[in-house]
């Protein structure tokens, strides 16, 4: 079983952002994820295009962008031309008047179109959305901030993507409050990867190289 596992990079250590790239890269991460906020969309400031300049100069693996910005249509070309083709952009539909324009124009641009769902959208309003993107990121938290605890209804979400995945051809991906007992219980069910944060992978002390071969020997066992 094929797992992705992604680092949660707003919750780094930004002391020494390189460091981090390097320690999470050698110790076998698949992807950083990025969360870019502008303060209006969701209440809070989160990454730059900077740090995303960055990371994408100090590894060779994907990038997966996460916009929770508004209307990102203004501003989508500036993070297309940082991005390379394996990328994803992830944008919330809700925050765009025509959400499908946009996702074109990620397309256009080469790098993998994604959506973010977030726990009070319901899968029937981006349903048509669901035929044009490669990635679905459902977010088991309310966006905007890390260490929050997990919405149960939000397995509701999960179970209806699950459902319609292969017949879409899109990938489901986790966001939030993701622990070892959530990728044990949705890897096998066909979640594709999940992106870890403070629940799991940042500030607990150990290796980032040993926690994610912990989980990836969990998997397996599965």
């Amino acid at each position: 079983m094929n797992i992705e596992l992604m680092a949660s990079m707003m919750c780094a250590d930004y002391r020494n952002l390189e460091r981090e790239v390097r320690s999470l890269d050698e110790g076998g991460i698949d992807s950083f994820h990025i969360d870019i906020m502008d303060g209006r969309y969701v209440t809070n400031f989160a990454m730059s295009l900077n740090d995303l300049r960055c990371i994408r100069s100090l590894t060779d693996k994907p990038l997966d962008v996460h916009l929770m910005v508004e209307h990102p249509i203004n501003t989508i070309d500036i993070f297309t031309r940082s991005l390379r083709e394996g990328d994803t952009i992830y944008i919330h539909p809700e925050a765009e008047y025509h959400p499908s324009t946009t996702l074109q124009r990620i397309i256009d641009a080469g790098i993998t179109p994604g959506i973010a769902i977030n726990p009070g959208t319901s899968i029937e309003n981006v349903r048509m959305m669901l035929r044009i993107v490669k990635k679905v990121l459902v977010m088991s938290v309310n966006p905007g901030n890390a260490a929050q605890m997990f919405l149960p209804y939000v397995r509701e979400k999960y179970d209806q993507l699950l459902e319609l995945k292969d017949g879409m051809d899109f990938d489901i991906y986790w966001d939030g409050a993701c622990g070892s007992d959530k990728i044990i219980e949705y890897a096998p069910l066909g979640v594709k990867g999940f992106v870890l944060g403070t629940t799991l992978l940042f500030g607990k002390g150990r290796e980032y190289g040993e926690t994610l071969r912990t989980v990836r020997e969990l998997v397996k066992k599965i």
